[in-house]
C-alpha cells in the first residue's frame, strides 16, 4: 500500500497557530505530513534552524504521522527524494494566492507527478504571519492565542538575551 505523503513547505519562523491549523487539517487528507523548513541563508530569522526545529517536533509531539525536516534548493526536487505526491500550502487572501498559484505552476511543469493543494487560513487565523507575530511581539502586544505558548516563551527568552 502506499503512503499518500505530502510536504508542508515554510520558514515557519516562528510556527504559528495558522500553521499548527493547517497541519492539523492535512492530518485528515494525509497519512504522512512532512513539515519542512527552508533554509534561506539570505534571510535573517529570530529563530535559527536547530532552534527552529525543536520548537517544531515539541509542538507536533503529539503527531507521530507528522515529521519535521530542512531542505534547501527546489521544493520539488525536496518532494521528490521524499516520495511526496503532494505539496501543501496555505492561503490566507488573494495577495496569497497569486504568488501560490505561479509557484504551484512552476512546480507542476518541473514535476507534473506532484500536486499542490492549498488549504484555506481558518477564519481566526485569516490575517496571521509569522512576520506580523514577530512585529506584534516586538512592540510589546500580546500574541496570546497566536502562536503555541512554547513559542511565546521561547520569544520572550530571546529577547531577554539581547
Amino acid at each position: 500500500m502506499r503512503i499518500r505523503r505530502a510536504i508542508y513547505p515554510g520558514s515557519f519562523d516562528p510556527i504559528t497557530n495558522g500553521h499548527l491549523d493547517v497541519i492539523e487539517r492535512s492530518r485528515r487528507l494525509f497519512d504522512e505530513i512532512i513539515v519542512a523548513v527552508l533554509v534561506n541563508i539570505e534571510k535573517k530569522p529570530l529563530f535559527n534552524f536547530d532552534e527552529r526545529i525543536e520548537i517544531i517536533r515539541t509542538v507536533v509531539a503529539n503527531s507521530p504521522e507528522v515529521k519535521v525536516d530542512t531542505f534547501d534548493g527546489l521544493l520539488v526536487n525536496y518532494a521528490q527524494a521524499k516520495q511526496a505526491g503532494c505539496i501543501i500550502r496555505g492561503i490566507r487572501a488573494i495577495s496569497d494566492y497569486e504568488y501560490e498559484l505561479q509557484m504551484a505552476l512552476m512546480n507542476r511543469r518541473l514535476a507534473p507527478n506532484i500536486e499542490t493543494v492549498f488549504m484555506m487560513a481558518a477564519e481566526p487565523y485569516s490575517y496571521l504571519s509569522s512576520r506580523l507575530v514577530k512585529e506584534v511581539f516586538m512592540l510589546n502586544g500580546s500574541i496570546t492565542g497566536l502562536v503555541p505558548e512554547l513559542v511565546e516563551q521561547k520569544m520572550k527568552e530571546k529577547f531577554k538575551q539581547s
